[in-house]
């Protein structure tokens, strides 16, 4: 049922494919890699532990909790604020050091580190197969031989870790309650958004035939505030983008009509974001890969966002996590991790506002942590920041949150406050029926 007509998927010339790795160099993820192609082991100095397996719940834990955090008697081993940063730069995305030094009442806490990415063994299954057998297929813009994993768990190009990131894990659908903020000139203006989505590409039993073009599904209603409840979204989201256009509609309540959107990919503004985000920031980076270079510039250790429970936490007020200038401090938590560092540069003939993204990857994850961004002057204006956790009851580790900075202007996008509402549903009832227009009428009417 979700084959996509009309599309072929894996054929393609083998001239344009990328090298699989073979048998030998598979075998290192029971080895000294992990299931997902991160190192097994810790470094030299201790700071950063061996994998063994991830986080297990907590006593007590039971789905529909608001994760506790399993790592609530962890002190913090040091702060850094603009006083001290010299000594980290080396260690920080450049976006965040600037955030350091235009707040002087912002800092990083830094906490030990804790290994805590872990996916069910079908995915890593899954990922084990990709690897000698996954392929870039149209010039980086497709994947084939790869159903389900991480399609390039042993990259060889910076092409390859995006597609990691795009095909992660993020469960198999999802029902979302949460809200997004605008924070402009020290105002924030919250959006609340009931949320649904179906992946296809990870689903469990999924085979080439079924999957098509098909990368996920996605609609969202807003429910406040009141002068925009009842707007809605729907999104079609294929794995090629260039083969298929991503087919976006949007539900108007003020004059009851569906309308097809022309654009909501690259840089087209995002609905209801007060033009602080393009379409292609949402998840760090999403869509399709085609308008940029792809650098792989190696992996290096850094402190980013990890395990960020105490900002997740049930019953806070949503203005004790959102500040005038940026999210609360003391509520987030840093540590040291090894991260792919890949920079996208803006191929010629396409615009962009930011013409360079310089992306810093979990290596445990494949997930986007964070990100630098500048425009075609090469001036830094922008940093991405994603806030994970482990939800147990999955297994998956996503963001909680998800930070836009606008560093020149001062003002910021807040994605996934959920501290109020209903835990997520990781088992509500959805197939792609429920992805239409027609479908989005009937929500609407």
């Amino acid at each position: 049922m979700y084959r996509k007509l009309g599309v072929i998927f894996l054929t393609v010339l083998a001239s344009q494919a990328q090298a699989k790795v073979d048998s030998s160099q598979a075998a290192r993820l029971a080895q000294d890699l992990t299931p997902l192609g991160a190192e097994r082991a810790g470094n030299a100095e201790g700071s950063i532990p061996p994998w063994e397996g991830g986080v297990r719940p907590p006593a007590g834990y039971q789905p529909g909790m608001h994760h506790p955090d399993p790592f609530s008697g962890d002190q913090p081993l040091f702060r850094i604020d603009a006083q001290d940063i010299d000594g980290f730069r080396a260690k920080l995305p450049a976006g965040l050091v600037d955030l350091l030094e235009r707040h002087a009442d912002y800092y990083l806490q830094v906490y030990p580190t804790r290994r805590s990415a872990a996916s069910p063994e079908r995915i890593y299954a899954a990922t084990r197969h990709n690897a000698e057998h996954a392929e870039l297929i149209e010039n980086g813009n497709g994947v084939s031989g790869a159903v389900a994993g991480i399609p390039f768990p042993i990259p060889q190009s910076g092409m390859e870790v995006i597609w990691n990131h795009l095909l992660r894990y993020r469960g198999e659908q999802t029902r979302i309650i949460n809200n997004q903020a605008v924070v402009i000139n020290g105002r924030a203006n919250l959006i609340k958004r009931d949320r649904y989505l179906l992946y296809v590409y990870n689903r469990t039993g999924m085979t080439p035939d079924e999957l098509g073009n098909t990368l996920l599904y996605y609609r969202y209603q807003v429910t406040a505030p009141a002068k925009l409840s009842g707007t809605a979204l729907v999104v079609q989201d294929p794995l090629d983008q260039v083969l298929t256009t991503r087919r976006a509609w949007r539900y108007s309540p003020s004059d009851r009509r569906v309308r097809r959107l022309p654009s909501l990919a690259y840089d087209s503004v995002q609905p209801d974001t007060s033009g602080l985000a393009t379409a292609d920031v949402v998840d760090a980076y999403n869509g399709a890969p085609d308008r940029y270079e792809w650098v792989l510039l190696g992996k290096r250790e850094m402190l980013v966002p990890y395990n960020s429970y105490k900002v997740h936490q049930q019953g806070l007020a949503y203005d004790e996590i959102v500040l005038p200038g940026t999210l609360n401090p003391a509520l987030l938590r840093y540590e040291l991790h090894r991260v792919w560092e890949v920079e996208a540069r803006l191929r010629t003939g396409y615009s962009h506002p930011y013409a360079t993204r310089r992306f810093y990857l979990d290596e445990d994850s494949w997930s986007i942590l964070a990100a630098d961004l500048y425009d075609a002057r090469g001036e830094l204006v922008g940093l991405q920041e994603s806030h994970p956790i482990s939800y147990y009851e999955v297994p998956m580790f996503n963001s909680t949150l998800e930070t836009l900075y606008h560093l020149k202007t001062g003002n910021y996008f807040v994605d996934g406050l959920d501290n109020n509402e209903p835990m997520y549903d990781f088992d509500y009832p959805m197939s792609p029926q429920d992805f239409t227009p027609q479908a989005l009428r009937r929500a609407g009417n």
